[in-house]
């Protein structure tokens, strides 16, 4: 039987970082309100930001993926001063809800929360090749545009969910123009692609995966990636880097992210911590 059991705390970074991409709300078995509407209903979230802040990860960006949880990362947002909220339908999802012709309804919920002080993002947003077949194309492609629609129109910073369709959303960015602060979470391209992303302006973030034994072509991305373009997250509780992959993933395993990355780039630790603080802060503003 595999280990699920919470990998211990790394070492503490020498300098504080932000997970730019994390789901607190995905912690088993807990409940998203409490009985007075209180985001912190959930103990394991407030939890997780006190293990993250103790080993330098000062704040997260809590992203949406529905109308509920969107909604409860604004209310976690607005209470608690480590989390900026993120908000969106995920791709995966667009296609059902477009089919139950709610799609400009959601989209007009999203746009509300977009107003809200703490939200600093849209997002997850984007394609999904690997789980939606053709047949969801049109209703994501469409989704997508009604998200980079809400970022522009409140300054905001777009979040992108990107897996199997590096040049279908590459296409549709140049098409339409994507905002002035333009995120692809969970990079997953090679150095090529990555090439592509910057020349265009985006920010790239990593995940645990660039520490992963079989993503040579993670690391190559990375490497081609200028400092001022890169972020890093979790995208907990998924993708736990090594040594623990396999295991839950929570924003206190940032360091180790962090560290292969400085690894990987020749780079003291505190240099590329400051960097990614400062570019977090330019792709979201103070927490």
């Amino acid at each position: 039987m595999s280990d699920r059991s919470a990998p211990p705390p790394p070492e503490p970074l020498p300098v504080a970082v932000h997970d730019d991409h994390t789901h607190l709300n995905f912690a088993p078995d807990a409940e998203l309100w409490s009985a007075e509407g209180l985001p912190l209903a959930l103990p394991e979230a407030v939890a997780a930001l006190d293990l993250a802040e103790a080993v330098g990860v000062r704040g997260v960006v809590q992203v949406g993926t529905g109308l509920e949880d969107s909604r409860w990362a604004v209310a976690l947002a607005e209470h608690d001063p480590r989390v900026l909220a993120a908000v969106a339908i995920h791709p995966n999802d667009a296609p059902r809800i477009a089919a139950e012709g709610r799609l400009d309804d959601a989209l007009a919920e999203l746009d509300r929360l977009a107003a809200r002080p703490r939200t600093r993002a849209v997002g997850e947003t984007g394609m999904d090749f690997f789980r939606t077949g053709e047949d969801g194309v049109a209703a994501q492609r469409a989704s997508f545009l009604g998200h980079i629609e809400i970022a522009k129109r409140h300054g905001l910073a777009l979040q992108i969910h990107d897996r199997d369709a590096h040049e279908a959303i590459a296409d549709l960015l140049d098409e339409v123009g994507a905002p002035e602060r333009t995120v692809l979470h969970c990079f997953s391209g090679d150095a090529e692609f990555a090439r592509r992303c910057v020349e265009a302006g985006y920010f790239l973030s990593f995940a645990g995966t660039v520490t992963f034994k079989n993503a040579p072509r993670l690391r190559e991305a990375l490497a081609v990636t200028p400092l001022d373009r890169i972020l890093v997250e979790t995208d907990a509780p998924f993708l736990t880097p090594e040594p623990y992959r396999g295991r839950p993933n929570s924003p206190y395993l940032i360091p180790f992210t962090l560290r292969r990355m400085a690894a990987e780039l020749g780079l003291d630790v505190a240099e590329l911590g400051t960097r990614v603080a400062a570019n977090a802060e330019r792709v979201y503003g103070p927490w």
